[in-house]
């Protein structure tokens, strides 16, 4: 899988200067449509995004601050807490029944030393998604904060990259059902 790492690292960045490099890997990464797929949600398989072709926070950080490391960026994850069911959208009411049953969730978002600052990257949603009122982050110059993709509802906890097993949340069955619910719903809405 490295060699697809690899490859794809310098299909994005080759021949760009350092600004126009973070500005590619992360409009490449942010374009992946968003979706909960719990298979490649591990520290070693977020290359499974360029085999299923979609992801959420935690593997497109992942693979986000994997590509900022080959450019020589200090990187960091942090983790939010937030609800699903306090994310602004109109819900259908059987995907918000079950938002309201599912229990604090964690946002994995990136921080890069740009210039000596560290600034939050969040490449979590796509595109489409903005028609929907989320917070994509259509426009990044590469220097300054993205917005994050969630309101959260605490502080963020910092990790160091070497802490990747600790991003890994354990879903269960209902967690599972809300995830397939939700993927569906957003398929739906981008193809309407």
């Amino acid at each position: 899988m490295s060699s697809l790492i690899d490859r794809k690292f310098s299909e994005w960045t080759r021949g760009k200067s350092d600004v126009e490099a973070r500005i590619a890997v992360f409009e490449r990464i942010r374009d992946i449509p968003y979706a909960i797929v719990p298979e490649i949600s591990g520290p070693q398989t977020y290359a499974g995004i360029f085999r299923t072709g979609k992801g959420s926070c935690t593997p497109k950080h992942l693979l986000l601050c994997e590509m900022y490391r080959r450019l020589d960026l200090p990187v960091l994850y942090v983790v939010y807490p937030f609800r699903w069911d306090e994310v602004e959208l109109e819900y259908p009411p059987t995907l918000l029944k079950l938002a309201r049953a599912l229990p604090t969730a964690h946002h994995l978002a990136c921080l890069v030393e740009i210039e000596g600052r560290l600034r939050t990257v969040d490449a979590t949603l796509d595109p489409p998604l903005a028609a929907m009122g989320l917070p994509v982050n259509e426009v990044w110059d590469g220097l300054s904060d993205t917005r994050l993709a969630i309101t959260p509802t605490g502080e963020g906890e910092i990790h160091h990259p070497s802490e990747a097993f600790l991003m890994m949340e354990q879903r269960d069955e209902r967690s599972l059902e809300f995830d397939r619910a939700l993927n569906r719903w957003l398929d739906a809405f981008r193809v309407s």
